[in-house]
């Protein structure tokens, strides 16, 4: 897979409750790679669900990707923490896909599965359970390494190893990166914030957020 846009693993997990500061907490945070092909739904990979619907998945937030190009620099800034495949909660870790270069609307085929790029992650409290520091969502928006949600266009089945395959780019070129940094600061970038309120694909509740900031 050396340089290549690929899928290096698939990750899922089931919700379970977990004792966090003296209460318990349900969380499907925790994922555990899974080998040969994996059934995607239009909500969810066959194996795999989220706990707290209010916040976590739905047509918008199906599948969560994550860069393992992130992983190195992590494992620098946290030394002594156990950095498997999944462990910031993501389904697919992906090989040559950074938020940086990756657009929301952009479209992907993966398997005989098709995708569409809707929205960045922006960390919940279960984040800092899976890691065990208050501090990791604060870090990972700040550091715009935030992952990306997909929604499935397509059902189908993928399996690691299989390449990613762009097959269109949206016209707009707004990125991943560009979305986090509008989001995470006070940048009064009107023409960004104007063109992020148009994304067809970017979610309803990102598109007012930026109405309101205009």
């Amino acid at each position: 897979m050396a340089g290549m846009t690929a899928l290096v693993s698939i990750n899922v997990g089931l919700p379970r409750t977990i004792n966090w500061q003296g209460r318990g907490v349900q969380t499907a945070i925790f994922k555990e790679p899974v080998s040969g092909p994996v059934k995607v739904k239009r909500l969810n990979l066959e194996g795999d669900r989220q706990a707290d619907l209010t916040v976590h998945g739905g047509a918008d937030k199906a599948v969560y990707a994550y860069p393992s190009e992130h992983y190195p620099s992590w494992r620098d800034e946290l030394p002594g923490t156990s950095l498997r495949w999944g462990a910031f909660g993501e389904n697919f870790t992906t090989a040559g896909l950074t938020e940086t270069t990756l657009h929301i609307g952009d479209r992907l085929r993966i398997g005989s599965a098709e995708f569409v790029v809707t929205q960045p992650r922006t960390p919940c409290f279960k984040l800092a359970i899976a890691f065990d520091r208050l501090d990791i969502g604060k870090r990972l928006l700040e550091s715009t390494r935030s992952g990306f949600y997909l929604a499935v266009t397509r059902e189908g089945e993928v399996a690691a190893g299989d390449e990613i395959v762009i097959t269109a780019r949206d016209p707009d070129a707004v990125t991943i990166a560009d979305i986090v940094h509008l989001y995470g600061s006070a940048s009064e970038d009107q023409p960004l914030l104007r063109k992020a309120s148009t994304l067809a694909a970017l979610p309803q509740a990102w598109r007012e957020y930026f109405v309101r900031r205009l």
